[in-house]
Formats: structure tokens, C-alpha cells, sequence
């Protein structure tokens, strides 16, 4: 089927790359000369793993192809994707100036009959909305359907869920465009919800929004573990057991980032205040995980004293591994409460270091050589569990730092094996190992 995805973030370009590879003709539109030269010569703006591979393979075997053009994008498309940003507004709820500007393009460069499908997660009612700007103002005599597709990919693994995903939603009021949506997915093998248009824009904001509310749960219960003397990992193992819970999103941590958590959360919260329902759970889930930054420079402070001087190491820098993605990064709040302390950090990622450079503060040290980050440093601590962090020999960082005092926000290591270091190790809601003082817990301050 011949398909053009409006939009190369992270969502439009695996979305493009992946229908591509199950053998459709795509066309990928973006504004952005620069990047659109790049995809046209197989180099990926993003990290994503596996994108590049499939990205160069596509191109090469002609289903793929990137351009600015409207007129030459949307040129004999049978379905249009839209998959462009929705970026959070200062009151929570989402911005659709993106949305508006690209079905405004449709409109005036569609020559066919086409469906409309939504990549990008939009507010309940966006939808029709889009369908009533574009029939209002297209240039030609043409029809159009319009379809709700969410897109539940994981950042780092995006490729990976796009092809083994959990379930495809489709939504539409229109039983020929669910057919067609539903012909297009078929090669990818995965269970298909149809459903009405509104249930499908809701089904995304409500997965989204309770997975974060399993995070900050498990956070919360994190923070108890340590004022009574349990082991939160204990607790979640127990819990997680249980099928009507189920054991993934119980990782204790310093909480959720991204582009997705936040956002989302936050414009359901939006989405009840427009409609005079407030959302007192949400608003929770929020501020458990808001809290989490703060509490681990408390825990640091405790230990530590004045912070003046000290040199401090922030290991990993993206909100979660595998992605260079660090919007809505718990790094960024940490490192500037403990430079406001009077800290002297260093950062270390894999692969964000350029990113950081722009959202990081700016006296901040960064690099992507673990060990230069915690050489001699006054303490070194987890934010993101990269692979790289994790394998380092806790007896490592022992030899590696002034005085071996780590603190880790993500759990990473058993205390087992913090204990047989001799590193001194706090973690979040278990027991602090080999300390010198009486600080026991990220959640007791």
C-alpha cells in the first residue's frame, strides 16, 4: 500500500522504517531539511536500537524514501499517517499547533481519496476536530476517513515492540477505514482492538497514566520499606507474584520520564479540569514522582554534609537506558539541586553527551568514559541503569572513587555483593550497606 507519515520523531520514523519493512511504500514528510537529508542517506537522527539497520535496508530496496515536499509526500497516498509532536502546554494540557499545521498541508495538497490515521496521542475529540479542518479546507473534491492508531512503543525498544508488541489499537467510526487499518497491520502478526474513535484516543492517555501510577506506588511503598525496616525488592518480588498485579513497573526507582509519562499524565489531568472533573489520584501519582529527585539529594546531603566543593558523579544521564532521549530526565532536576549545593559534578552517559550539553548545567563535566567520570570523585550515583553502569565491578568503583560511597537510584546491584565490596551503598527503600553513618534510605529524609 502506498503510505506517507507526516512527521520523523521518534514515533513517525520507526512507524515509517517498520511499515516499510513489512513491505509497504512509504514516504516520510518533515520540515526538517537537515534531518531529511540525513534519513535520505541512511543515517538515523535518533538512537534507537535496530532503526539504522532496517533505515538503510529500506532505502536501499526502494520502499522508503524522506522528503519536505507536500506535494510530492502526500502524491498518490492511499493513507496518511500523523504522527507529528504534542508537546505539553504550561497549563499540562497538549499543544496541537503541529497537528493543526499538518492537516492544514493535507488539505491543501491531497488530490485522492484518503484515510487519516493518528499516530501521535492527542486529547479525546482531537480527531473528529482533525477531520472537520481538513474536509473544511481541502483543495480538491476528495473524501477522507479518519482513524485513531496510538502507538505504545517504548523508547530504546521501539523497534523491538513494533514488530512483538502486546496488541495493535485501532479506532474509527467509519467500518471501511477499520478494515483497511486492520489489512495494513495484518503482516505484523499481533492481536487487533477495534474500537470507536474516542475509546481508542482515552486507551492510550489510560495506559499511560497507570503505569505511572504503578511506578509511584511502588516509590511510595519504597519510602514506607525504609521507615519500618523492609526490603522494598522483597515486597515487589511478593507482590508482583500475584497476577492481577503482575511483577513489571514495580521496580523501585527515582521514578518516570520521557516524552510520554509526564506528558500524558499531565494532559489527562487537563483533559478532567476541562471537563470540571478533577483527577485526585493523577495528581498523586505526580507528586510521588516529582518527590523522588528531591529526596535522593536529601539522602546525599544527610551523608555527606556540606556539599561545597564536593566532587559528585552522575552516572547516566537519559531517562532510561538505551535511548538518547533525556526529556523529563531525573539527571536534569538532580544536578541542579546539588549545584545549587555548592557540588562539583561530572556526568557520564553512552551516548547523550552531546544532548546533554544543551540541558545540563553548564559547568557540569560530561563524558562518556564511566571510569574518567568516577576516578577520585567524593561519590558516585546511579540515575540511569544502563548496562555499562551495572557491569562495572562494584569493587571497582570502590578502587576507582576518593572513598567508596555510592548511591544508587535505580537498585541496580544486590546487596549481597555491595556487602562483599566493602563499598559503602545506599539504594531506595532496602537497607544501606558497609555505612559509616546512620543514613538508611533514600525515603527517610
Amino acid at each position: 500500500m502506498n503510505i506517507a507519515v507526516i512527521g520523523t520523531g521518534y514515533v513517525g520514523l520507526v512507524t515509517g522504517v517498520c511499515l516499510a519493512e513489512i513491505g509497504h511504500s512509504v514516504t516520510c514528510l518533515d520540515i526538517d531539511e537537515e534531518k531529511v537529508s540525513l534519513l535520505n542517506h541512511g543515517r538515523s537522527p535518533i538512537f534507537e536500537e535496530g532503526l539504522e539497520d532496517l533505515l538503510g535496508k529500506n532505502l536501499r530496496r526502494g520502499r522508503l524514501e524522506f522528503t519536505t515536499d507536500y506535494e510530492e509526500g502526500l502524491a498518490g497516498k492511499e493513507v496518511v499517517y500523523l504522527a507529528v509532536g504534542t508537546p505539553e502546554t504550561a497549563d499540562g494540557s497538549a499543544d496541537l499547533t503541529f497537528i493543526e499545521a499538518a492537516s492544514r498541508a493535507i488539505a491543501g495538497h491531497l488530490k485522492q481519496n484518503a484515510v487519516i490515521v493518528t499516530k501521535s496521542t492527542v486529547p479525546v475529540g482531537t480527531n473528529q476536530s482533525i477531520k472537520r479542518m481538513i474536509e473544511a479546507e481541502l483543495a480538491e473534491p476528495v473524501q477522507i476517513r479518519i482513524v485513531s492508531n496510538p502507538e505504545f512503543l517504548r523508547q530504546g525498544t521501539a523497534v523491538q515492540d513494533t514488530f512483538h508488541g502486546e496488541r495493535i489499537v485501532i479506532g474509527s467510526d467509519d467500518p471501511i477505514a477499520l478494515e483497511l487499518l486492520e489489512e495494513i497491520n495484518r503482516p505484523f502478526q499481533l492481536p487487533i482492538v477495534k474500537t470507536d474513535l474516542r475509546s481508542a484516543e482515552m486507551i492510550k492517555y489510560a495506559s499511560n497514566a497507570f503505569l505511572a501510577a504503578k511506578i509511584s506506588f511502588i516509590n511510595e511503598m519504597a519510602h514506607l520499606c525504609a521507615h519500618v525496616g523492609a526490603n522494598v525488592d522483597n515486597v515487589a518480588e511478593g507482590m508482583g507474584m500475584d497476577s492481577r498485579i503482575g511483577s513489571k513497573f514495580l521496580q523501585a526507582g527515582l521514578g518516570y520520564g520521557g516524552s510520554c509519562f509526564p506528558k500524558d499524565t499531565n494532559a489527562l489531568i487537563a483533559m478532567g479540569r476541562s471537563h470540571d472533573y478533577p483527577m485526585p489520584l493523577l495528581g498523586s501519582v505526580q507528586h510521588v514522582n516529582e518527590n523522588q529527585r528531591e529526596w535522593l539529594v536529601e539522602m546525599i546531603q544527610a551523608r555527606l554534609g556540606s556539599l561545597e566543593g564536593k566532587t559528585i558523579a552522575l552516572l547516566g544521564l537519559t531517562f532510561k537506558p538505551n535511548t538518547d532521549d533525556m526529556r523529563e530526565s531525573p539527571a536534569i532536576r538532580v544536578a541542579e539541586k546539588l549545584q545549587a549545593a555548592g557540588a562539583m559534578l561530572r556526568g557520564y552517559d553512552p551516548v547523550a553527551v552531546s544532548r546533554a550539553r544543551q540541558l545540563m548545567p553548564a559547568e557540569i563535566m560530561l563524558t562518556d568514559n564511566l571510569q574518567e567520570a568516577v576516578q577520585a570523585a567524593d561519590c558516585a550515583v546511579i540515575v540511569t541503569d544502563w548496562k555499562q553502569i551495572k557491569d562495572l565491578p562494584l569493587t571497582e568503583y570502590a578502587r576507582l572513587l576518593a572513598s567508596p560511597l555510592l548511591f544508587d537510584g535505580r537498585n541496580c546491584f544486590a546487596l549481597k555483593d555491595a556487602e562483599a565490596s566493602e563499598i559503602e551503598y545506599h539504594s531506595i527503600g532496602r537497607p544501606t550497606v558497609n555505612s559509616s553513618r546512620a543514613v538508611t534510605s533514600l525515603a527517610s529524609h
